[in-house]
């Protein structure tokens, strides 16, 4: 069992009262972290610890925060057998565990490249002998929230860019990988980083809401960004917007692969089968919507079927499991409802469906039609629909026509004609030929319409985490009216 306590400002500690809550691996029931239950004014403090931190962090030299931020690079990645210790946390494969170590070391090391990419501009003035500039500067403590799906991943882009951008930080971790998140916090402690320029808290399940509404209207934090459920991401932005705060959300998705009639389907199915089950289905881009061309559908479903059958789901410690646990029992109930409601209105079940504890067998459904739930609602879970249509312009509107709009996907031999439609469709990622489940810490990641505004990675974070500031300089005399 793994003792989480809170970290603040470069001290490891209990909650103020004592408490704490267990967090236990889905499919065994064991116990995997005890965890310190914040109160209130363990949030205060850890606000406070990051404010005081900031002077010192904001004015060190750029190259001196990226030398300290490649180094919690290196040591993240050194610690990788300490973060898939601990994916009893979520039920989780430790190769899931292990590619995630490896792409948040990827996002400090980008983050560090970036902090003498932090420019302004000179704007030309019509005030004689006015010289104007446009600066960014630190804004100063941001709040991350962070999910338990992709802990290290997530939790570290929160941390990452505000950090390089010469803010301090305060990570609020997921009740579900409470372990992993404190983890890292500790990591970039170890690594030289400061006291108090990032801080982590953890919160018992029932407090979440008060300890966020309570982060967020904290005056010293400047900054919010979130990546969750699109329900929790509407609560997160309001607060954020009731007390001025700019918020950058990531949020759910419905992400759709799109096959044409000459798509190579051997390759359209081996990207369908990685989107849709890696992790069990539980990624914000994972392919929830097989929308193919009529012409090719009946072959796409038989081949996709072959390649379910080698994908069974189990124990993650188990020799013989592809894919591992759902992150609780519940989520298995839930995703069995969206399943049932389907199968009663007519669609059928071409693979998987056996539900076990927290174990659900990967699922394809075909014949699904806009009456079902598993049209519009998030899955996140290992289950994909098929949505036939005829043509192009079909394919489109059924991409197109879901309140979600992160990742998409596209499968064709022409290039050309998929660019066209890529530009038509409504997501802030497409790929073209390859899996909607892609990401680089470098590139700018974000979605449309419910799955939220804003993007992480590289450049595009740079305006996220920074204050735009205009500062003029007079040199001479100027003339006023009066």
């Amino acid at each position: 069992m793994l003792d989480v306590p809170l970290l603040i400002g470069g001290q490891s500690c209990p909650a103020r009262d004592g408490r704490t809550f267990d967090r236990r691996n889905p499919v065994t029931g064991a116990v995997v972290s005890r965890v310190a239950a914040a109160t209130l004014e363990d949030a205060d403090a850890a606000v406070a610890a990051a404010q005081a931190a900031f002077p010192a962090w904001a004015a060190l030299a750029p190259n001196e925060r990226r030398s300290r931020l490649l180094r919690a690079a290196e040591q993240l990645q050194a610690r990788s057998a300490e973060f898939i210790a601990a994916a009893g946390e979520t039920g989780a494969m430790a190769n899931w565990y292990g590619f995630n170590v490896q792409l948040a070391a990827n996002i400090l090391r980008e983050a560090a490249s970036m902090t003498t990419q932090i420019n302004g501009e000179v704007i030309p003035s019509d005030v004689p002998g006015s010289f104007a500039m446009a600066l960014r500067q630190p804004c100063g403590v941001v709040l991350g929230i962070a999910p338990w799906n992709a802990p290290v991943i997530l939790a570290t882009r929160a941390i990452a860019m505000p950090l390089a951008c010469g803010n301090t930080v305060v990570l609020k971790a997921s009740e579900l990988s409470p372990a992993v998140h404190r983890l890292i916090g500790q990591v970039l402690q170890e690594a030289g980083l400061g006291d108090g320029v990032v801080n982590v808290i953890s919160n018992a399940p029932e407090d979440a809401p008060a300890i966020v509404e309570r982060l967020i209207a904290n005056p010293a934090v400047r900054r919010v960004n979130f990546t969750g459920s699109t329900r929790v991401g509407r609560i997160v932005g309001e607060l954020s917007a009731r007390h001025l705060k700019p918020a950058l959300l990531e949020l759910g998705g419905k992400a759709p692969l799109l096959v044409l009639e000459d798509a190579d389907l051997d390759a359209a199915v081996q990207a369908a089968a990685f989107g849709a089950y890696f992790n069990q289905g539980q990624i914000c881009m994972s392919t929830e919507r097989l929308i193919v061309d009529a012409r090719v559908a009946e072959d796409f479903v038989a081949r996709l079927a072959a390649k379910i059958a080698s994908l069974p789901a189990g124990n993650p410690e188990a020799a013989d499991s592809v894919l591992g646990s759902l992150v609780d029992a519940s989520a298995g109930t839930r995703i069995q409802g969206l399943i049932d409601d389907a199968l009663e209105q007519g669609a059928t079940l071409v693979a998987g469906g056996q539900l076990a504890g927290s174990i659900l067998q990967p699922t394809l459904l075909d014949g699904v039609t806009d009456a079902m739930r598993l049209y519009r609602e998030e899955s996140f879970g290992p289950v994909a629909v098929v949505l036939r249509g005829a043509g192009d312009e079909a394919l489109l509107r059924l991409a197109n026509d879901s309140e979600f709009g992160l990742s998409a996907a596209i499968f064709s031999r022409d290039t050309g004609r998929a660019l066209a439609l890529a530009q038509r469709l409504e997501s802030g990622i497409c790929h073209i030929n390859g899996p909607t489940v892609h990401d680089e810490a470098q590139m700018p990641f974000g979605g449309v319409k419910a799955s939220g505004y804003g993007s992480f990675g590289g450049k595009a974070a740079i305006e996220q985490f920074t204050q735009l500031r205009w500062i003029t300089l007079q040199n001479g005399p100027r003339h006023y009216p009066i």
